[in-house]
């Protein structure tokens, strides 16, 4: 089993042992003011008892030896004291009141006392919260990060990771059951909170009192098989220490040999993940050797596997190839001939300090766990959690750089109140209360309308007002982390359009208004489908046809649905004037008895059809020939008075081109005994498709101008097909004409328009 500090179980905690134990590291100053401390909260604590029991002397006693063994300055020893000291204590006037405790111990002490004890009543807050409440969110994350935000000085974290500890050590002492509730808080919340920020010392130990009253049992399981084995154990390692240790004097390599401690936890963890047995866990028997550079690294590994049988699948170079947090180190699994496995793992002093105190980011891959994904740490926790590696390898003697194992000389830490110290919290983030204690992250600056719409987007739509902290607050208000926000909403209702002013300040996140915005353009999206609806309702009683059905119109017109159709007229993007065509006699088909319409016209081209209809009757005479079929090519679409030529096809009649046709031109020249003459003859009143091809800068009214000018000379288009790049639309449209005296007035009117170069395709 680890072996861990004995707690204080003395009748009276400040005793002489105690003392000489907590001013560990102290200089004159600082014992001064903890024998201040023990002085002030000595008579108040004597006899109190927590809610768990617990004494609070010796709370408070064991406390102080945590902080004393990780070496922090008094203000932090001494505000461990004065923290537990209860509200209703005998000496409560004077104890809590603020100025007296400033006047007695400064303005430090009492940032300390005061951050601590809101840091416990947030605990009690979040410890009523329920992670299933909150879908999709972290809960335990969250507070984790809150913690960390309302901690103005990161010793007040530490603090409260101290007196956590100290209660897991008197739990398992007096052999009093652990709430379960705290068990599993200490492990899912102060466990990966220690471990972010590198205080290997207390997690571990953390991690294996909690897990000791969480799943008893197991515990004692592992426990009893690590005793069975110990002596046995313990008897290999310094056999292996002594014979790595020959080896590497005779080698004259100069490194420290020690063996590595297991924790129950640890070891409980990895049979889980790795579904093994604990007789196969090769690691339960491990050296750590540390060197003085990279090179001996290489050497000590060298030299184990000539001592004993390296296992090939066991072996890891972190240092060439380091984990994605930076950690480094050389990890091999050996066997000596007697079978037994053992694992080696082989650093420099300086990795070791990265890995044991100063890995910002070790939580990375550890809290991951199967996932096996990195997790990105939030927020400004780089600021802090350097400031806390510093705070803690600060010079106890007077606060000046000390010498590192390398030879280099650690920055200086500044105080906590000094203009360099690092931001109290985030600058990016906030963290908030529900009433039920479910914990929200917010962007710094934000109102409770951000709130509101953070939980729900209707709950936004229908805030009216809020109470903090019970407190009735303007909607405008910047909330704070650690308060508690209760929203006020009516039954029905939307937001303001203040609510978008961003000189108003109601709105701090992006998404907020978002949403906010989003309302307000479906409201807008309303108006208009309301607003051409109407207009296309007036359009119809016009023309007299009110039994049409409005969306297989808006189909006819090429629009997904009639809302779209109705919010294109709305926004005068579509001419009325074309529903007036659609619904025309001229749209019947030419084979139709309806295709004459009042004035007999007849259509050569049909809507919707691949290739030209070939009726016959497209006004072209063959020389020479009778009843031949004909068909106008699509590659250059010839209307009258075009000048024609014609070219037999294989089983489609004769193909009628423009003369200056380059498709043509190619086919003359490949077979020019097919080349035969055409003219027109009576064309009547038959419509032919022509493409007109039009180049125009974009904008976003450019096709509604070009749409009118077809719908003024009652010009019925068939096909569009429009393209943009580099800010230039091109178009081309195929419209029908009777002959080019037609297209001639189109042109003219198409390039008068701004911009708009129009010619015949």
């Amino acid at each position: 089993m680890p072996s861990y500090a004995t707690p204080v179980s003395d009748p009276a905690p400040f005793n002489d042992e105690w003392f000489v134990h907590a001013n560990k590291g102290l200089d004159d100053a600082g014992s001064a003011l903890l024998a201040q401390a023990v002085q002030w909260v000595k008579e108040p604590l004597a006899g109190v008892l927590a809610h768990t029991g617990e004494p609070l002397d010796l709370h408070s006693a064991g406390v102080v030896r945590i902080l004393a063994d990780l070496g922090t300055d008094a203000a932090t020893r001494a505000s461990a004291l004065i923290t537990v000291l209860p509200a209703d204590a005998g000496n409560a006037d004077a104890a809590n009141s603020q100025d007296a405790m400033r006047k007695q111990f400064g303005a430090e002490v009492v940032t300390l006392v005061q951050g601590t004890r809101a840091l416990l009543r947030l605990g009690n807050l979040t410890g009523q919260a329920n992670d299933s409440a909150a879908p999709g969110s972290d809960q335990k994350e969250m507070q984790r990060k809150m913690l960390l935000a309302m901690a103005a000085d990161l010793r007040i974290v530490l603090l409260r990771l101290a007196s956590r500890l100290q209660s897991l050590r008197w739990h398992a002492v007096a052999k009093i059951p652990y709430p379960p509730a705290l068990a599993r808080e200490t492990m899912e919340l102060y466990t990966p909170l220690a471990n972010r920020l590198g205080i290997w010392q207390l997690k571990w130990e953390m991690e294996d009192l909690a897990f000791r009253f969480q799943d008893p049992e197991t515990y004692k399981i592992i426990a009893r098989q690590l005793e069975e084995k110990r002596i046995e154990r313990e008897a290999f390692i310094v056999q292996a220490v002594k014979a790595l240790q020959d080896a590497l004097a005779e080698a004259h390599i100069r490194a420290e040999v020690t063996g590595r401690p297991k924790h129950i936890y640890s070891i409980w963890n990895k049979m889980r993940m790795k579904n093994l047995e604990f007789h196969q866990l090769f690691d339960l028997r491990a050296l750590r050797v540390i060197v003085d550079d990279e090179r001996a690294c290489y050497a000590v590994l060298a030299l184990a596997h000539s001592l004993w049988t390296p296992v090939s699948d066991e072996f890891d170079d972190y240092i060439s190839r380091p984990k994605p947090n930076g950690y480094r180190s050389l990890h091999t699994v050996v066997i000596d001939e007697e079978g037994h496995t053992f694992e080696i793992q082989i650093r420099t002093e300086e990795m070791h300090r990265f890995a044991e105190y100063g890995m910002a980011a070790h939580w990375l891959y550890k809290e991951s766990g199967q996932k096996g994904g990195k997790v990105a740490a939030g927020g400004g926790y780089d600021q802090k959690l350097a400031w806390m590696r510093q705070l803690l390898a600060w010079d106890r003697a007077g606060g000046k750089a000390k010498t590192s194992a390398a030879g280099q000389d650690e920055p200086d830490v500044p105080a906590p109140d000094s203009p360099q110290a690092p931001p109290a919290a985030s600058n990016e983030h906030i963290y908030v209360l529900t009433p039920q204690a479910r914990v929200i992250e917010l962007p710094v600056g934000a109102t409770p309308v951000d709130f509101a719409y953070y939980l729900h987007t209707d709950l936004g739509h229908r805030c009216r007002g809020a109470r903090v902290d019970g407190q009735m607050v303007p909607l405008l208000t910047r909330l704070a982390t650690g308060q508690t926000v209760e929203i006020i909403a009516t039954k029905s209702g939307g937001p303001s359009r203040d609510w978008l002013n961003p000189q108003l300040g109601f709105l701090a996140s992006p998404r907020s208004r978002a949403k906010v915005r989003a309302w307000f353009n479906a409201i807008e999206l309303q108006q208009r489908i309301s607003q051409g609806q109407a207009m296309v309702e007036k359009e119809l009683q016009r023309l007299g046809k009110t039994a049409v059905n409005l969306e297989q119109l808006a189909q006819q017109l090429e629009f997904a649905h009639a809302d779209d159709f109705y919010v294109a007229v709305a926004k005068e993007e579509f001419s009325l004037r074309q529903i007036d065509y659609l619904l025309s006699p001229q749209k019947a088909r030419p084979n139709d008895p309806s295709a004459l319409g009042t004035q007999g016209e007849a259509r050569v081209y049909q809507s919707g059809v691949a290739n030209v209809v070939r009726t016959g009757k497209s006004g072209v005479l063959v020389v020479g020939v009778d009843s031949l079929m004909t068909q106008l090519a699509r590659c250059c679409r010839p209307a009258p008075p075009d000048q024609i030529v014609g070219f037999v096809t294989r089983g489609r009649g004769v193909s009628i081109h423009r003369h200056d046709c380059a498709s043509y031109a190619a086919l003359a020249k490949r077979q020019p005994e097919r080349v035969i003459d055409v003219d027109w003859g009576q064309t009547g009143d038959a419509l032919y498709p022509v493409d007109i091809s039009i180049h125009a800068p974009e904008r976003t009214d450019l096709l509604r101008d070009v749409s009118e000018v077809f719908a003024k000379l009652r010009l019925n288009v068939v096909s569009v097909n429009t393209h943009s790049r580099r800010s230039l639309a091109h178009m081309v449209f195929t419209i029908e004409v009777r002959n080019g005296e037609q297209i001639s007035r189109v042109l003219g009117a198409l390039n008068e328009l701004s911009g708009v170069s129009a010619a015949r395709h």
